[in-house]
């Protein structure tokens, strides 16, 4: 396979993984109410946990993460840079999914499932700082927005420079795709953890 066969599967593999809607899949199952009509109306493990069912939202957090580690493991087999281009595909995948028109989650779990497959140390740190921030300000979006920024300086503390910056774009768009929460962190109107919308 040439290299740019082996990066087209790598994006291919990585963003139909990223598609794949646990959280939406999960509450069907279990009978609950459609996520796409509660809280922020997405599909990630915040929202899930909106309905009540912490069962729940704690597996749609490690399946949307672990969506992430495969994608990069699947997409560093195919080629060099195969891992990172399938890590943002499948990142891409979650809030972009082509199953439900374009409209999925803010992506904070596969990020960091993304980030493990990249580096692990990275990946414990950035943990350690969303679980810090959202537990003092029981608020996960700041955690997350936290994390996102401190997961890339990691990277680059680490010696991963290239994956450093790779990290820093997609940083830039986990803050983007909160930039609804950050209004609401401004004007202190943000859901609160287990606070129902």
């Amino acid at each position: 396979m040439t290299p740019i066969l082996s990066d087209l599967a790598a994006l291919s593999i990585g963003y139909l993984l990223g598609s794949i809607p646990f959280g939406l899949l999960l509450t069907r199952l279990a009978g609950t109410t459609d996520l796409r009509s509660i809280g922020s109306g997405n599909i990630g493990a915040t929202n899930v946990l909106r309905t009540g069912r912490k069962d729940l939202a704690a597996a749609t957090l490690l399946l949307d993460g672990l969506k992430g580690v495969a994608a990069v493991l699947i997409g560093a087999s195919l080629s060099p840079e195969g891992g990172m281009i399938a890590g943002l595909a499948a990142f891409i995948g979650h809030i972009a999914p082509v199953w439900l028109h374009f409209k999925g989650g803010k992506g904070v779990a596969t990020f960091l499932g993304v980030l493990f497959g990249l580096s692990w140390p990275a990946a414990l740190i950035f943990c350690v700082v969303w679980l810090s921030a959202a537990a003092l300000s029981r608020y996960s979006s700041l955690g997350a927005l936290t994390a996102s920024v401190a997961a890339p300086v990691a990277l680059f503390l680490l010696g991963h420079r290239a994956e450093a910056l790779f990290v820093a774009a997609m940083a830039a768009i986990v803050f983007y795709r909160h930039r609804e929460n950050i209004a609401r962190l401004r004007a202190g109107t943000e859901t609160r953890i287990g606070q129902k919308a």
